[in-house]
């Protein structure tokens, strides 16, 4: 009776009328791909986890004003970002790296705290490394970055 395309283009919801009884009911179809592959940092592979990266968010952005709303789409958004940029694998440092970009402009204390579970700090200097650059970039105007 009637299709439509989802409105982030991974669905089709499709209106239909059984031909026996005449009962109309509803159908979504979902293209079945191939999963996203991430090469972790010691060579292990292991499927892009959409919950796992959400609960790292999550995380970072604890007693932050950020909504978990805005955190879903940051992750589709990467999702759909890594599914057309990679072909079947992705490494873990270009995951990383656009988390970290993304939090860098939603929520400096996120992007710290996501930075400094994924950059893995020694020690205090190089936590410190971190957080200067971070103010250096604020007094840098937005177009010039």
């Amino acid at each position: 009776m009637d299709s439509r395309v989802s409105s982030d283009g991974a669905s089709i919801r499709r209106r239909r009328e059984c031909l026996g009884c005449g009962k109309r009911f509803t159908t979504y179809e979902q293209v079945e791909a191939q999963p996203l592959m991430v090469i972790k940092k010691d060579g292990r592979r292991e499927p892009f986890d959409r919950q796992k990266l959400l609960a790292g968010l999550v995380k970072a952005c604890e007693k932050r004003p950020v909504s978990m709303e805005h955190l879903e789409r940051l992750v589709d958004e990467l999702e759909r970002e890594l599914s057309q940029q990679f072909e079947r694998e992705v490494p873990s440092r270009d995951v990383g790296e656009r988390v970290m970009k993304r939090l860098h402009t939603l929520d400096p204390v996120a992007y710290v705290r996501f930075a400094s579970v994924y950059r893995e700090f020694k020690d205090v200097e190089q936590f410190m490394r971190e957080l200067k650059d971070l103010l250096a970039l604020k007094t840098i105007p937005p177009g010039k970055r």
